[in-house]
């Protein structure tokens, strides 16, 4: 299809039963999603229609059956209608086999849709993963699913939260699993992964604080030997390729530098030490992005938000859906 001068970003509507379809309405009503991409959503269209009613955003909708019957008008709606959801038979804030079956093909026909290039990036709505196991896809979450249905070996995530950006060594796995997954491979895979994402976003060279295992850092071998024997010498590898990286830092203060300005990137060694300051410090605004893959990945850094989403109030937050597609723009903008 013909390129516009605004990337087509593909949002995938994620679990029906959450906040999904609701923060997509939410975020196609401001301008400024429109002055920066084409978002066509790619979902049903009754659930969207369900939630344009319930937000009393008043959308127009246009379902089409192909992205190139997208019409990408401002103020109306584009829905790739996947027609794989039931309303009749969807209970909102309830996890079911229906919905995390529909999420999954939402995310296989965006990852269909952005390696063959007629999207440039994908931005998705939270899924969940109880809903997905139901459905018998057996998968920890959005990022391995991405991982899987690219063929990508090497990835992670990133996240974005105002001036804190933060990528994890380990990602969805238990904390014991996690520290024996720490090796210098890894570490230094990571590392890459980070400074060549902030590069194409505009950091010509990123400075890169790597976090340390072990309280305070292992406090020289006292307290583990993870720092000594992966952690720095995969610092001093990619120092040598030349980056702008030094650590390990204890990671009780290696955030507080990162928010002041002294570090543009945070290497975090497992989940939760990572996204607790992000979420700490942005938790509306907040973007993950799934780095290493061959297509332009975002979502918003919270989940499907059951409780809230059951209530059917129409009060959820979108705009850490909109920071997500702002960053995908962006980063497809660059490819």
């Amino acid at each position: 299809m013909k390129r516009g001068p605004r990337p087509i970003i593909g949002m995938t509507m994620g679990d029906a039963a959450g906040v999904g379809p609701e923060i997509i309405v939410k975020a196609l009503a401001q301008n400024e999603v429109w002055n920066i991409c084409r978002p066509v959503v790619i979902g049903d269209l009754d659930v969207i229609a369900d939630a344009n009613e319930r937000t009393h955003t008043r959308l127009r909708l246009h379902g089409v059956s192909q992205i190139e019957d997208a019409k990408f008008a401002t103020g109306s709606v584009e829905v790739l209608d996947l027609r794989n959801i039931n309303l009749k038979e969807l209970i909102m804030g309830k996890p079911q086999a229906m919905a995390g079956k529909a999420s999954f093909e939402y995310v296989r026909k965006a990852v269909d849709l952005a390696l063959n290039h007629t999207i440039d990036a994908i931005t998705t709505a939270p899924l969940s993963k109880e809903a997905l196991n139901l459905a018998g896809y057996h998968y920890p979450g959005h990022t391995e699913i991405l991982a899987d249905l690219t063929g990508t070996s090497e990835y992670a995530m990133m996240f974005f939260a105002g001036s804190l950006r933060v990528i994890l060594v380990t990602i969805h796995m238990s904390l014991i699993k996690a520290c024996a997954a720490i090796n210098k491979h890894v570490v230094f895979k990571t590392i890459r992964l980070g400074e060549q994402t902030l590069r194409r976003i505009g950091f010509e060279t990123p400075r890169i604080a790597v976090a340390g295992l072990n309280p305070h850092a292992s406090e020289g071998g006292l307290f583990g030997d993870e720092e000594e024997k992966e952690i720095s010498p995969a610092v001093a590898d990619a120092k040598r390729i030349g980056l702008d990286v030094s650590g390990p830092y204890p990671a009780d203060t290696v955030y507080y530098r990162a928010g002041n300005g002294e570090f543009d990137l945070v290497v975090a060694m497992y989940h939760d030490q990572g996204c607790i300051p992000i979420k700490l410090v942005g938790f509306n605004v907040g973007v993950n992005v799934t780095v290493g893959l061959p297509i332009v990945r975002t979502s918003p850094d919270h989940g499907t938000a059951y409780r809230r989403a059951g209530l059917r109030l129409g009060t959820a937050n979108p705009q850490s859906l909109m920071e997500a597609l702002k960053l995908a723009s962006k980063l497809a903008d660059r490819r």
